[in-house]
């Protein structure tokens, strides 16, 4: 692994033990600069074996790739004497620990918060659970799916004449490691100023609600339940439209005169050049018309058409990319967004997304490939743990390690 001296984390070493939940927390960690150490049972986390996978091989989860870059790997079984033994060992050494375990699955094992600051005082813990650690639903069983659904956040989403729709991808667990990423820094900010530790607790649930921005701000403050809008934005100022090669993202009511102007050019601005649309009230009442007009106007035309066109006129408009396009955009292409990291067990080189932020001062990217699962059992456990060949091996045989 290169040094990585110049970089904002460096010196702080995290332990990983999360799945699938918060382990994209752990990846930020690892790539802002923090030693991470990803804590596999003995033979493989089971997350290994979540698609998609590279060349339909199962044995190489390009979800995990993604998550698990960066970090260092060890095997180890925390549920047996010997393995808790060697964990305890670990958390004196380290600066935080990440785990995504039930509510008091730790606690039974003796390797709760208040058992684990006994061993290190400064360290911190990062508990992300589907509820919580407490309330009365804290022992539920939870997913992204189920954090989605109970969140709020599939309710608001879909089209109105249909059943909610969950968004793509495992949106939950993103906001969650998000968050806890950043819970992380603040600790490590507070640390540094009290001496303590801390045990933060993440809702999966919670996580969902916090990012439901209007959804939640109308209900308070004007006792509305918001509707699935499709297509449509919260406040009908932007809509999805259909063009001769795809979709665009376009607003609706801004700069309308210059809007309609551009259309009666082409004369395929219907009715709306009448005064009666000048007044704004008129037009969000009869809004279902302008879309109407306006989806013939952009059918006329090609996405990058009206993309460079109307950026020209100020208008915040895009075309809605596929991931692949996304993936050969130009513009990303020269701003280095996209990076190369080599496949441990094949050479292959594999292209992530990289940071989404670049700094003047520090350095920041990819170092490291994803680890084979027990990759740095001899560095961890011989070199920095002092444990011999002899007691690895043996530790190897009872599936400790």
């Amino acid at each position: 692994m290169e040094t990585r001296n110049n970089t904002f984390l460096s010196g702080i070493t995290i332990l990983d033990l999360a799945d699938e939940k918060a382990c994209f927390c752990t990846k930020l960690l690892a790539d802002f600069g923090a030693r991470v150490i990803k804590i596999e049972r003995p033979g493989g986390d089971p997350s290994r074996k979540i698609g998609p996978f590279l060349n339909d091989n199962p044995a190489q989860s390009l979800s995990f790739y993604y998550n698990n870059i960066n970090k260092h790997g060890i095997t180890l079984d925390i549920e047996k004497d010997e393995g808790r033994e060697i964990f305890l060992k670990l958390v004196a050494k380290t600066d935080g620990v990440v785990e995504t375990f039930p509510t008091g699955f730790l606690e039974k094992l003796g390797l709760g918060f208040n058992d684990l600051i006994q061993i290190n005082s400064k360290l911190i813990l990062v508990s992300v659970t589907g509820f919580g650690q407490t309330g009365p639903k804290k022992d539920f069983k939870s997913s992204d799916l189920v954090a989605s659904a109970f969140g709020g956040q599939m309710a608001a989403s879909g089209s109105p004449s249909s059943t909610p729709l969950k968004p793509y991808g495992e949106q939950s667990y993103f906001s969650a490691s998000l968050y806890a990423a950043i819970a992380v820094l603040l600790a490590v900010r507070k640390r540094n100023q009290t001496g303590r530790g801390e045990h933060i607790d993440i809702s999966l649930q919670e996580t969902v609600a916090s990012t439901l921005e209007h959804v939640m701000v109308q209900y308070f403050y004007e006792h509305v339940v918001p509707k699935r809008q499709g297509s449509t934005n919260w406040n009908n100022a932007f809509c999805i439209l259909p063009c001769k090669n795809g979709f665009i993202q376009l607003s609706l009511f801004q700069q309308w005169d210059t809007l309609v102007e551009w259309m009666a050019g082409e004369g395929m601005a219907g009715d709306l050049t009448e005064e009666k649309w000048l007044d704004e009230a008129y037009r969000n009442k009869n809004r279902e018309h302008i879309i109407k007009v306006m989806e013939q106007w952009t059918r006329s035309h090609t996405t990058d058409e009206l993309f460079e066109t109307g950026q020209l006129m100020r208008f915040p408009w895009a075309p809605v990319h596929s991931p692949g396009q996304v993936a050969h955009s130009p513009h990303l292409k020269d701003r280095g967004f996209f990076i190369d990291s080599e496949e441990s067990k094949t050479g292959k080189k594999i292209k992530y997304p990289g940071l989404p932020c670049k700094f003047s001062t520090v350095s920041s990217g990819q170092f490291k490939s994803v680890p084979n699962a027990g990759e740095d059992n001899e560095l961890i456990y011989q070199d920095e743990l002092g444990l011999t060949k002899d007691v690895l091996k043996t530790l190897a045989d009872k599936k400790v390690i």
